[in-house]
């Protein structure tokens, strides 16, 4: 009985050990991450109205202007359209704190129906928010 007893202490002490490791290794972690510098990207507008364009004129532009208010460079990553439609254009050279960028969508509705339409655009960076969605809206009305 006394050998069952000292294999559960030493089980116990074990689980005890990994515990604090865990614990420990996990402080770490968040005080390195507390301490770096990180970029954070701040758009002036999530979403553009074109409102109502004619479908003769089917090609229409806006440009979302950014800010990197982080203390690290922003880089861009990714910016995806939900549809070919809509084709985003975006500042490809890091962008340092306290300075803009700029992010264009051109929709072309040739070949779509007219009517009203929602479209995203995922943007992706290195920055403290990773993902950001931006929409574009309008009114394509039927050409006369």
């Amino acid at each position: 009985m006394p050998l069952f007893k000292n294999i559960k202490r030493l089980k116990m002490k074990k689980i005890v050990l990994a515990l604090c490791l865990l614990v420990c290794g996990f402080a770490v972690a968040m005080a390195q991450e507390a301490g770096q510098k990180q970029a954070e990207i701040k758009f002036d507008k999530l979403t553009h109205n074109f409102g109502k364009f004619s479908e003769s004129a089917p090609k229409v532009s806006c440009t979302f202007t950014y800010t990197n208010v982080g203390t690290a460079p922003l880089i861009i990553n990714q910016a995806v359209a939900s549809c070919g439609c809509a084709v985003p254009e975006y500042t490809k050279t890091p962008v340092m704190p306290g300075q803009k960028g700029q992010l264009k969508v051109t929709y072309n509705g040739a070949g779509k129906f007219p009517g009203h339409f929602k479209k995203s655009i995922t943007v992706r960076t290195n920055g403290k928010v990773e993902m950001t969605r931006l929409y574009i809206e309008g009114d394509m009305e039927e050409k006369k």
